[in-house]
């Protein structure tokens, strides 16, 4: 089985939801990491 972004993407974000209710603050930094992972690879330089 291959592990894709695709396949780590709920994970993470599951993870990070339960970041943010145990820890509210932590919304601002879980957003910002996500959106920089996103346009890194919507812009193709990572795969």
């Amino acid at each position: 089985m291959t592990i894709s972004v695709a396949h780590l993407q709920p994970v993470i974000s599951l993870i990070a939801g339960i970041l943010i209710l145990i820890m509210p603050r932590l919304l601002n930094y879980i957003v910002a990491v996500f959106l920089i992972i996103q346009g890194i690879l919507g812009l193709g330089i990572i795969r």
